[in-house]
């Protein structure tokens, strides 16, 4: 099977052999780049992942001999387990498809990948990133140092790991004025999850900017709900009639999930707990 294919096929209709695919590929370095640049996204998803392919996915993200691109794509695939394993814990097994041991070793070697000043900057950068969805105490200064540098890219992952590490609001701030798209993408992300109120005018402004790139509204959209759902109905619903299904689509679920209680229903719920 062409592995590409897979890209725009659901998870849950991969062949059930599919993880064992990934791994041949990952670990073969013959196989076609593309390929194991493909099969390195793909097996950090649930539905595959497991302690041998995270430790696949672990010795391509620190071998020097392994392609730059495909050591940056191994390391950021392994962000999501993380962040599953740091949320539900290992009280029981089933709930995460990784061992409380590989959730430690992933945790300990990206940490050391992102401090190997001789690794390439793009793989430290996706080692921040990664690690960053199971905080750890290392991650404060490593965020200020990155967001600090002056480097556009560094920059960026420090904002980008802003949305998981909290005691960043100003720097926040800062990024979403910054004019950056993408910057700007990170930061409302960043707002929208701390529910930061003085990101409020900010994230309006970009829903009501004509010029503002689809993904930027995207995350405008989820974050006004998160941060005012009293107001957010009030200011989506100019919104809610656009064209694009993908728009329409993000501003009824956030819509949704900003709905509050009326008065009516919290009379109703007083007199039930009554």
């Amino acid at each position: 099977m062409d592995l590409k294919t897979l890209l725009d096929t659901p998870p849950w209709d991969w062949p059930r052999d599919a993880g064992r695919m990934f791994w041949r590929t990952l670990v073969d370095q013959r196989a076609n780049e593309t390929d194991r640049l493909v099969a390195a996204e793909l097996a950090g998803d649930f539905t595959v992942i497991n302690d041998d392919l995270a430790a696949t996915l672990l010795t391509i993200a620190g071998s020097a001999d392994e392609p730059e691109q495909l050591r940056a794509r191994a390391t950021i695939s392994l962000g999501p387990v993380l962040e599953q394993a740091d949320t539900d814990g290992f009280e029981d097994p089933d709930d995460v498809p990784i061992t409380e041991r590989t959730f430690h070793n992933i945790q300990d070697s990206l940490e050391k990948l992102y401090r190997d000043n001789s690794a390439p900057k793009e793989v430290r950068r996706r080692s921040l990133e990664a690690s960053v969805r199971a905080p750890q105490t290392w991650h404060k200064d490593a965020i200020r140092h990155a967001y600090s540098s002056g480097d556009k890219e560094w920059m960026l992952t420090a904002v980008f790991s802003m949305r998981w590490v909290r005691g960043f609001d100003d720097q926040i701030l800062l990024a979403l004025k910054s004019g950056d798209p993408a910057m700007q993408y990170e930061a409302v992300n960043a707002a929208g999850k701390w529910e930061l109120d003085a990101a409020w005018s900010h994230i309006v402004e970009l829903l009501n900017d004509a010029h503002s790139p689809k993904p930027l509204l995207l995350a405008a959209i989820g974050a006004v709900g998160s941060i005012r759902p009293a107001e957010a109905r009030e200011i989506l619903v100019d919104l809610a009639d656009s064209d694009d299904e993908e728009i329409a689509e993000a501003i009824a679920e956030a819509m949704a999930a900003a709905e509050v209680p009326t008065d009516e229903e919290d009379d109703e719920e007083d007199e039930w707990v009554n």
